[in-house]
């Protein structure tokens, strides 16, 4: 019996758990045992249905930022036209901020948080 077998014997811990079975609990729980909680977040998320602009506006309402990859979306220009004219006025009002980052990118921030777009 080696360290951590006496260490979880010890501890009262029978079952032993391999490193996929660790990651499969972890990920049903959905928890970040890598890093400490964050107050905010950065959040990538790719525009590929109207539904998607629904979860950026719940993630801009957490006040999270979001990283929004509109790519996926680009063949129906139209569409995609559309709901960035909703996002922006979603965002607005809720007094966050929006830039497009680069061709596919647009990042959108929530409440008090404005983007320095003029480059120095």
């Amino acid at each position: 019996m080696g360290i951590f077998g006496g260490l979880t014997k010890s501890l009262g811990i029978s079952k032993e758990m391999n490193l996929d079975e660790f990651m499969s609990a972890a990920e049903a729980e959905d928890v970040d045992v890598m890093h400490k909680a964050a107050d905010f977040y950065v959040k990538p998320i790719a525009l590929q249905t109207d539904n998607d602009a629904k979860i950026v506006e719940e993630e801009l309402k957490s006040k999270n930022l979001v990283l929004l990859n509109i790519s996926p979306m680009a063949r129906n220009a139209t569409r995609l036209k559309v709901i960035v004219q909703a996002l922006k006025s979603f965002t607005v009002a809720l007094n966050g901020d929006m830039a497009r980052i680069d061709e596919d990118k647009i990042l959108l921030t929530p409440q008090n948080v404005k983007i320095v777009k003029k480059r120095h």
